[in-house]
């Protein structure tokens, strides 16, 4: 039996199940977060070190999302969906029981191995799955809805189960919905073979997620090697020679990872670049507001569960189909533009950061712009991407401006966070109080991420093409 077999009801079963395990993987990033404070004082990280929490994760996710496809290619959809699931459970069991800061962080980067299997070959099933227009734009605004809307579910059980249990259980969490979808998978899912004989692009996956390794663990150890020792020189020196290596790679083979030539488009490179700034600014906020919340402020996890809740709920609202319906009425460029700066002035918002801030005046108001723009951006984002490429290497295209996404927030996050640890700790040794210079590093890193946003609204403004308004189908066939 084959996707096109199925009868619709069993189709639309599937579709539910498929969007659980996608759930997951939303869940552990935004509930993780959460966590952070906790895990923090637990295993007894600094601030730099606590971004490897993260990092880890997001490195092996962004550096595996295409490879993880490839592999839904050659071996079945459905065999490596359920071997990615198994692995991302499995994974979280052994976070769940990490009783240092190696095994939590090495069994991160495990989980992010198998998020990115699930993830890539999720989309390719649903897409398998629905082939009429109209069923696949609806699965598609599912698929999306879950995206936004996981992230409200895992900041309120992050907060939920950090403050009744400890932060264990954000991670032993995953153990029964991935074991619910697994066994669902096996009943719904028809067995697939694969498309295509596909031959791997592996020195270009392990070159490309050496290099930004290399690059963020410089970054992060900058402050406390120092910046010009030759630890760190010698880090960045490799990481680049490593990314030249990767270049070289993809240049030459004839299935690459990520093929060059995608980049002579101008919406792709745009989008791309936007991706990343955007990105780097919108990782490290989550990342950082959580900690000021806790550490300045004084929330407790429920609290800072509470506070990113707007933003999440505002995400969820517009991927049911406000952003496609904006995107059918003025375009790809404006709304982009009005995304980007309401997120800008959001973060510049956050920028205040101030010692005796409180949860109306000071938080609320820059997480519902921040949940706007990022409402407003992400479909015509998306869209940009894939405005100029043939039909062919859409999913090629979708999965490169993801893999921007998670590279340019890993980066983005080891960077501010870096920053912020470095003007805190200058602060501190002026004679400031512990909250003051906590608040200054802070404001530092929330500052930048909101230039990072308004260089991303330049790009769109000034070099991205006016694109005709897409069709119905076309907006609706992306999630988001």
């Amino acid at each position: 039996m084959t996707e096109q077999d199925l009868h619709p009801r069993r189709r639309w079963l599937a579709l539910m199940v498929l969007c659980l395990g996608v759930l997951m993987i939303v869940l552990d990033t935004t509930i993780v977060n959460v966590a952070l404070p906790s895990i923090r004082a637990d295993l007894g990280f600094t601030e730099t070190s606590l971004v490897w929490v993260v990092n880890a994760y997001m490195l092996s996710f962004g550096g595996f999302m295409l490879l993880g496809g490839r592999l839904g290619d050659l071996y079945g959809h459905r065999r490596m969906f359920l071997l990615g699931l198994a692995l991302f459970t499995a994974a979280s069991a052994a976070c769940g029981m990490a009783g240092s800061q190696t095994m939590l962080i090495a069994a991160r980067a495990v989980q992010g191995l198998g998020g990115a299997v699930v993830s890539a070959i999720s989309l390719s099933l649903i897409m398998n799955l629905f082939t009429e227009d109209g069923e696949r734009a609806k699965a598609m605004g599912v698929y999306g809805f879950v995206c936004a809307g996981g992230g409200s579910i895992g900041v309120l059980l992050g907060g939920l189960l950090t403050s009744a249990l400890d932060w264990h259980w954000v991670f032993l969490v995953n153990l029964p919905i991935g074991a619910v979808v697994f066994g669902l998978c096996l009943l719904l899912l028809p067995r697939s073979k694969a498309l295509h004989a596909v031959k791997l692009d592996l020195a270009g996956a392990v070159t490309v997620t050496s290099a930004l390794m290399l690059a963020v663990y410089a970054v992060v150890n900058g402050n406390e090697a120092g910046w010009t020792s030759p630890v760190t020189l010698g880090l960045l020196t490799g990481a680049v020679l490593l990314l030249f290596s990767f270049l070289l790679i993809e240049s030459r083979v004839k299935q690459p990872l990520m093929p060059l030539s995608l980049f002579k488009l101008r919406s792709v490179a745009v989008a791309n670049a936007v991706g990343v700034l955007w990105a780097a600014a919108m990782f490290a906020w989550f990342f950082i507001s959580a900690l000021y919340m806790q550490l300045v402020l004084g929330f407790t996890p429920m609290q800072i569960g509470l506070a990113f809740l707007p933003a999440n709920l505002i995400m969820a609202g517009f991927s049911l189909g406000l952003s496609a319906k904006i995107v059918m009425r003025f375009g790809i460029r404006g709304p982009l533009v009005c995304g980007l700066l309401l997120g800008a002035s959001g973060l510049a918002l956050f920028a205040r950061a101030p010692v005796d801030g409180t949860m109306w005046l000071d938080i609320v108001p820059g997480m519902l712009l921040l949940g706007l723009g990022s409402g407003v951006a992400f479909n015509p984002l998306l869209l940009a991407a894939m405005s100029e490429v043939k039909p062919e290497d859409s999913g090629l295209a979708s999965g490169v401006v993801n893999t921007a996404f998670m590279m340019g927030g890993s980066l983005g996050l080891a960077v501010l966070a870096s920053l912020a640890a470095a003007r805190s700790s200058a602060l501190a040794a002026a004679g400031s109080a512990l909250p003051q210079s906590l608040s200054g590093g802070y404001q530092l890193a929330f500052g930048l991420g909101a230039g990072f946003a308004l260089l991303a609204t330049l790009l769109v403004a000034v070099v991205l093409r006016s694109s005709p308004k897409p069709t119905a189908a076309g907006a609706g066939s992306h999630p988001g």
